[in-house]
């Protein structure tokens, strides 16, 4: 990965022998904390883990409802796998994830967004499953949450209470 460069900022230089800034503390939903606050959000560092293991925790993240960890676990799996075959279905959940991050953030647009998009991506894969998920039925409960997001936002109500999906039955773990 490239050296972000950040934009020059007048009447204030950077000295570019100076430390990067510290990592700014997130709170679960990934949103940023002011700098003196505790770090709520701990993630694994997907970078350094193979697309299996990035999987496993997406999956692991996703079923426990922490959907912000599940994301990044999968936009990490589709870097990693950008020019498979696989790179859409790992697209797909990163969005599914980012979708329920919206939504619990209170932004019906982007949860209803991303969660037809996602939905859209993994479709494409076998309905019997892929890697381990049964793409028929987590499309299906991302689009109809989609549409009760939608419908509360254009009729100016409160997101409904939904019940997140699971990609494994409790018996399953």
């Amino acid at each position: 990965m490239s050296e972000r460069t950040p934009a020059p900022k007048p009447n204030r230089p950077r000295d570019p022998n100076a430390p990067p800034k510290p990592a700014r503390p997130r709170d679960e939903l990934g949103r940023p904390l002011p700098h003196e606050a505790e770090n709520l959000l701990h993630m694994e560092d997907y970078d350094s883990l193979s697309v299996e293991e990035n999987h496993r925790l997406g999956v692991e993240h996703f079923d426990a409802a922490r959907f912000f960890p599940a994301h990044e676990a999968w936009e990490t799996c589709w870097k990693q796998m950008k020019e498979s075959d696989e790179a859409e279905f790992f697209k797909g959940l990163s969005q599914l994830g980012a979708g329920y991050v919206h939504l619990m953030r209170g932004n019906q647009h982007g949860a209803y967004t991303l969660l037809r998009r996602g939905a859209g991506r993994i479709r494409g894969y076998p309905e019997d499953g892929h890697r381990g998920v049964d793409v028929e039925q987590l499309a299906a409960v991302a689009l109809a949450h989609a549409d009760e997001v939608e419908g509360a936002e254009k009729g100016g109500t409160p997101t409904p209470e939904l019940s997140f999906p699971r990609i494994r039955p409790k018996e399953a773990r």
